[in-house]
């Protein structure tokens, strides 16, 4: 397996006060940080790729950077309901609808339809789908996020002995992105870098975590320098570490005739 690394860079520099950084986000923002004169400077990402299947995070910008001091990952997936319960999945698809990244409608429109349609209908049929796949640990969705998260953080205590704290975040439900913040602002990172799982950028997605991470850093008097990894798809160690995965189906189980790749569409609006 090849020797994974990050690699970011930045350019397209310029300032702004802290309360014009949810505004910012509704562009592509991937990093603030604190500059001499007390304002928030951002950098835009023109290029971000990700090598590698546990990515080491060997390549973060080296600028103002101590070796003393140490970076948060924030690991974050979409979520899931805490438990396969209508009660529990009307909680869950209230926040996941109500995020306007993923729905656009006007929002008078929409939340009739969400509260007095879906909210009524979707919880219990959803929540009797749920049942079939949910396990004796709870949501498939939160196991296998968090065995990503422990092999990470694994990783790069080995690669990089306390250099870096890792935390595992969802979007919608717990663990939530304000409660992982501050779990490593707790373990005092002085940077935070955000790893959304989602290898194809998507505003109903990437730009959606990227928003609810702006959101919580706006609320901190300290702020932390921040990167965001918006991309890893056309990567070669993660495309290597997908083929592999179908190699180690096909070794355990056999190959069938076909192999049948199926994803989730989304309009081309929130990919450009």
């Amino acid at each position: 397996m090849m020797d994974p690394a990050f690699q970011v860079s930045y350019s397209c520099s310029l300032r702004f006060d802290k309360c014009q950084l949810r505004q910012a986000i509704k562009g592509r923002l991937y990093r603030y940080s604190l500059a001499h004169d007390d304002s928030l400077q951002y950098c835009r990402t023109r290029s971000t790729s990700v090598a590698g299947y546990m990515p080491t995070l060997q390549s973060l910008p080296q600028e103002k950077h101590r070796l003393s001091e140490s970076t948060g990952v924030l690991v974050v997936n979409l979520g899931t309901p805490d438990a396969p319960t209508a009660f529990a999945v009307r909680r869950f698809l209230k926040q996941f609808l109500s995020d306007p990244y993923v729905i656009g409608y006007p929002r008078l429109i929409w939340w009739l339809v969400l509260n007095l349609v879906i909210l009524q209908i979707r919880p219990s049929r959803s929540a009797a789908a749920y049942r079939k796949i949910w396990t004796n640990e709870g949501s498939p969705l939160r196991i296998h996020s968090q065995d990503i998260t422990t092999a990470l953080r694994e990783q790069l205590a080995s690669r990089r002995p306390g250099q870096f704290c890792v935390e595992l975040a969802m979007n919608y439900g717990k663990p939530s992105i304000a409660s992982a913040i501050d779990r490593l602002r707790a373990e005092g990172v002085c940077r935070i870098l955000t790893l959304p799982l989602y290898p194809q950028y998507s505003s109903t997605t990437t730009a959606s975590v990227s928003a609810s991470v702006a959101h919580k850093i706006s609320t901190l008097r300290q702020v932390p320098e921040t990167c965001f990894i918006d991309n890893y798809h056309d990567a070669p160690g993660y495309i290597a570490a997908v083929a592999a995965s179908v190699r180690d189906d096909w070794a355990k189980n056999g190959r069938g005739d076909k192999l049948l790749l199926s994803f989730h569409g989304v309009p081309m609006s929130t990919v450009a």
